[in-house]
């Protein structure tokens, strides 16, 4: 990093010489009224006046010169003074500035550009202040970098052990499904299917930690964007839940606006999004009569997809945490559902991709997921992310 001083605007350049100016236009008045003030006094008394002809007589230098008058060597005491405050109030009024200058360059790394280091050299006690705060954003560089290299090790982690799991569950729910149709006794009937019950969750879990780490890796997460649209999309994923809410009393309903809304984003994952929001709608909206999917076009910029339900109120103190993975409201739900606490994870990975954001807003009436995806991806490349 190349360090240098810091360079004034041309409005603080102005600033520093308009308060020059001010302060000896100040201090000359003030020098002005004290000289008019001692020599009135030295008129009406002619006492003092005689003490200080006295005083200049009496004083004499080694080559027989006397003091200069009264008057010549206040003005120079004054000038002398005048001159160091000026001065001072200049260096104070730059140490503003320069502190000001730090200010800005904190703020300019506080902003996230973590690559960036306060540059300046100054004289004061202010250049600890610059070196302590580089050393502490280097230290703060390191250690994030240190965290990421861990996190990104622990999902290469997941993701291998969890793709070489997947094979061995495959063959193991594939015999126990031979030996579910053999004819057995019952009980071991019944602990073929647990055991059978049992692969399946473990298989789920696997895909859906597989999923959740390609989906976060850097290397892994190409979006083949396509127009998609909006109405059909909805429509189609509802109709796959049918006969699942028929069994729950759910209806859904679609509504979108305008029903020629078509966006640019990968179909495979956005419907992968709503299958995970309408499954946790149908497994934990207790109570719900009905699922509505909505999309509006916001502004000719956004569109806006709501997966709501008025089941059961999320409590508030979950709705921060709802996206953390593993992340349960109740933990007891996973029991009677097979839930591996991915699923909204996932759904906010696939938002994250496409460079749009999603929220919970949960009341007594309605659970809302609201969610806001660009009409036209920025990223867009010859159809790739």
């Amino acid at each position: 990093m190349k360090k240098q001083k810091v360079i004034l605007t041309t409005k603080e350049k102005s600033e520093l010489f308009g308060e020059g100016v001010i302060t000896v236009i100040l201090l000359l008045l003030l020098n002005l009224s004290i000289i008019i003030l001692i020599n009135l006094a030295v008129l009406n008394d002619p006492r003092l006046e005689n003490g200080i002809f006295f005083l200049k007589k009496t004083i004499t230098f080694a080559n027989g010169m006397h003091l200069w008058s009264w008057q010549r060597l206040f003005i120079s005491f004054m000038l002398v003074g005048d001159a160091i405050v000026v001065y001072w109030r200049l260096i104070r009024r730059y140490r503003q500035m320069q502190l000001r200058h730090v200010i800005d360059e904190l703020h300019y790394i506080a902003d996230g550009h973590f690559d960036h280091r306060i540059p300046f050299v100054v004289k004061t006690d202010l250049q600890k202040v610059i070196d302590s705060i580089n050393a502490l954003v280097d230290s703060t560089v390191a250690s994030m970098e240190e965290e990421r290299q861990i996190e990104q090790s622990k999902d290469d982690l997941i993701t291998n052990v969890s793709h070489d799991i997947r094979t061995p569950l495959t063959s193991i729910i594939g015999y126990l499904g031979l030996l579910k149709s053999s004819e057995l006794n019952e009980d071991q009937t019944k602990y073929i299917q647990i055991a059978y019950d049992k692969a399946l969750q473990m298989k789920a879990l696997a895909e859906d930690l597989f999923e959740y780490t390609t989906l976060r890796s850097s290397t892994n997460n190409k979006l083949v964007l396509t127009p998609l649209h909006v109405n059909s999309m909805l429509e189609q994923v509802a109709a796959g839940f049918e006969l699942e809410a028929e069994k729950k009393n759910i209806a859904f309903n679609v509504v979108t606006r305008p029903r020629d809304l078509v966006i640019d984003a990968d179909a495979k994952m956005i419907v992968r999004m709503l299958n995970n929001l309408i499954s946790n709608a149908l497994k934990y909206g207790r109570g719900a009569t009905e699922i509505n999917l909505i999309a509006n076009k916001v502004n000719n910029e956004f569109v806006e997809l709501r997966v709501e339900n008025n089941g059961e109120q999320i409590p508030k103190k979950s709705l921060q945490k709802i996206f953390d993975r593993f992340y349960r409201v109740e933990s007891s739900r996973n029991l009677k559902t097979g839930g591996t606490g991915l699923g909204l994870a996932i759904t906010k990975s696939i938002v994250d991709l496409h460079g749009g954001n999603i929220k919970c807003q949960s009341t007594a009436e309605l659970t809302s997921f609201i969610i806001q995806l660009p009409l036209n991806s920025p990223k867009k490349n010859d159809g790739v992310l």
